[in-house]
Parts: structure tokens; sequence; C-alpha cells
């Protein structure tokens, strides 16, 4: 009796990115037309693009069956894009790729080896990055770092998105619907058994990036805000320490006037300590804002997403109320 075949999947969230999926899909058919003792499932999910890209999507899907895509109704982010295709893929295994070829699919057939060696979370980790700037590698690295320091997992450094997840770490994440996500957290959060592989990562090979310094600072503080309240921490232990300052200061000024008879500091003086405690309550009530809007947004138990399309069927979204 023939073993049946393990199926694996690629889950390519996408927004605008018309110009390098027909350029993917070739490479990953080469991979799969390879790997012929495996079934594949390529699943593109279209994230609200405003460009050709569902259009294109739709014709690699009529070219090759091992092709599906999902369209959701809106723009809904690349975090949220990633979830929905998790919840929508067939395979045994989940390979999570971006769209724009930085990071090369030729990995895949590696990242398989090691799963079939047991691991259940093969993360691929940049050794270059070209085709980035030193300020944006650098802030990556302050963050990173930043991160690190504040909570008790251990964080994956220089590796993004770009993994191989066996089926039990895909249901893991599929059972984590928090609507502000922060999934390259998730990944090291959920534990189980990973393995390293590196690599350099290229250029786009089309297109823009879609990331710029403000999303990737929303970026940063839904990771802080998401897996440590240190910043809750800092503002009450900033606090104290200003209270304490204010108090000594006040001690030396109730001395030197009952003593010295010295007047109390003029107004300059007065307007600098206000101004400078009232910055110091506004940026404490906008950490406390952070948290507060996230409980906020958490509490209200929406769907994560609405689908418009499953490859050429209109969608229900009734699956959505099992989630």
């Amino acid at each position: 009796m023939e073993k049946e075949k393990k199926i694996v999947s690629i889950l390519v969230p996408a927004y605008n990115e018309q110009e390098v999926l027909n350029l993917l899909y070739d490479r990953l058919k080469t991979i799969m037309d390879n790997l012929s003792s495996y079934d594949f499932e390529i699943l593109f999910v279209n994230d609200g693009s405003k460009d050709d890209t569902l259009s294109v999507m739709d014709k690699l899907h009529k070219k090759d069956l091992r092709v599906n895509y999902l369209n959701l109704s809106r723009n809904y982010g690349k975090e949220t894009a990633m979830i929905a295709g998790l919840d929508y893929i067939k395979g045994d295994c989940v390979v999570i790729l971006d769209a724009d070829l930085q990071d090369p699919p030729e990995l895949i057939p590696e990242m398989i080896k090691f799963w079939e060696d047991g691991y259940d979370d093969v993360y691929a980790k940049r050794r270059s990055r070209k085709g980035e700037s030193f300020l944006k590698k650098l802030t990556s690295k302050i963050f990173y770092k930043t991160l690190q320091s504040v909570t008790n997992i251990e964080i994956q450094k220089d590796t993004g998105d770009f993994r191989l997840l066996d089926r039990r770490c895909i249901e893991a994440l599929k059972s984590i619907r928090e609507s502000q996500r922060y999934t390259k957290g998730l990944f090291s959060w959920i534990g189980y058994n990973k393995k390293e592989i590196l690599f350099d990562r290229d250029a786009r090979a089309a297109g823009q990036t879609k990331w710029n310094y403000g999303k990737l600072i929303n970026l940063s503080i839904d990771g802080l805000t998401s897996f440590t309240t240190a910043p809750l921490r800092w503002s009450a232990i900033m606090g104290i320490l200003v209270s304490l300052a204010g108090f000594i200061y006040m001690l030396v000024i109730i001395f030197k006037t009952i003593f010295y008879g010295i007047d109390v500091p003029g107004y300059s003086s007065t307007m600098v300590v206000i101004l400078f405690l009232g910055g110091i309550q506004l940026i404490f009530l906008g950490v406390i804002g952070e948290y507060l809007g996230r409980t906020f947004y958490e509490t209200k138990g929406r769907p994560l997403y609405f689908v418009e399309r499953y490859n050429d069927q209109k969608e229900t979204n009734e699956h959505l109320n099992n989630k």
C-alpha cells in the first residue's frame, strides 16, 4: 500500500505585490516539482491590495490547482493576514514566506529536512540584509535588545516570519486570537522544538517596501506592550524618583528659608519645575493609555478579519464563529 504523502503548505501574505507574484510562483514551482515525495499547497493571502494582485493570484490558481488564494475584505495588516492564512491552510506543516523574494524560497527543502528530523519550528536567521539602510538595521538591533531585556521569553534576533512550522505550532498560533498581534514574539512564546538556519537576505525583487518607519514604530510598540508590562513599571519607578527628588528639594528650600532667610526661587525656576513634572505626567499617561487602549480593543471580541473570497468562491465567514 502506497504511503500517503505529507502536505506542505506555503503561506504568502501579499499587499500590492503584482510585480513579484509570477516570479515567486516560478521559483516555488521549481521547488515543488523537485520534491515529488510531498504534496504542496500555495496559499496567497491578498490583504486588501489596490493593484492587480488579486487578478494575478486568480490566474495562477487557474494555471496550477496547487495554488489557492484568500481575499480579505479589506487591508487588515500583515499580522492579521498571517493568522487568516493559518486558519485556511491544509498542510501538515506551513512555510511562511514574504512575497517580495527577499527570503529565498530555495531554503524550503532544507527546512523540510529539519522538520522531518523532528523540529517543530525551523526559522531562518539573517546573516546579512541587502537593501536595508544602516539606520533600519541599527534601530532593529536596539529594539530586539530592548525587548529581550524586559521579557522572560527568548526573542529570536535577526529573524522575521520566514520559517517552517509544524501542525502543532500552527494549532497553537490559531488558538491565540489577540487583535493586537505581534507574531514574531508569538513564535517564541509558544515554544516547541526550534532549529535555526542562516541565510543572506536579498533586496526586493520588484516593487516598493510597505514598511515605513511609522509602521515599524507601531509594530515595535505592539511588541513591547504584548509581551511585557515593563513600561508601566518604569513609569512607577520614575514617578517615585521624581517625587523623592521633589521632596528633597522642598526640604532644602524650607531649610534655607528658615535659617538663611533666602526667598523661594522665582517665576522662571517654578515654571521649569511645573513644565518638567507636567511632561513626565503626560508621558506616564501615554504609557497607561497604550495598555488601556489594547485592553479596550481586546474586550470588544470582534473577529480578527472577514474574507471576501476563497479562490473563486465567495465566503460567508460563518466559520469564524467557531474560531
